[in-house]
């Protein structure tokens, strides 16, 4: 996926934790945040407390939504997959990519990522890694200036 494309339609995820999200370009009300993390991964963890911060600093603009995938065998657990939400503050939320549905239609081989979608669906900004995600903070600020 590249700047400039469209949100790609998801089928049916395996599960949702806190609950399920309606397609980004049905809510054009509203930037979209994609999360790719795993439980497995530290840096993923390690960048959740800001990335909450995000959550409630833009809560009136922003939908984060967290695609938990798999890289281990402890990672298949969906106690651990609640369990960590949980113990991280993870209010957002959760699709369960199981079968790499969502990963392959990104093309994503990185956790953590962030993919930062505009109101009409469009992706304005990609970002790996856990660190520096105040450049993130600074794509999200950017685009919300450039809403009409």
């Amino acid at each position: 996926m590249k700047i400039g494309d469209q949100f790609p339609k998801w089928s049916a995820p395996t599960m949702w934790i806190n609950g399920e999200v309606k397609q980004p370009d049905e809510r054009k009300d509203r930037l979209t945040l994609l999360h790719f993390w795993s439980v497995s991964c530290y840096f993923c963890k390690r960048a959740l407390p800001e990335l909450n911060q995000y959550r409630e600093l833009y809560k009136d603009i922003l939908t984060i939504i967290s695609v938990h995938i798999p890289r281990t065998e402890h990672d298949l657990d969906i106690e651990s997959i609640k369990k960590t939400a949980e113990q991280y503050n993870m209010t957002q939320s959760i699709y369960v990519d199981y079968d790499f549905q969502l990963a392959k239609a990104f093309s994503n081989e990185y956790v953590p990522s962030y993919y930062l979608f505009d109101k009409k669906g469009t992706l304005r900004y990609y970002q790996a890694g856990g660190t520096n995600l105040k450049m993130l903070d600074t794509r999200i600020s950017r685009v919300i200036k450039d809403i009409p």
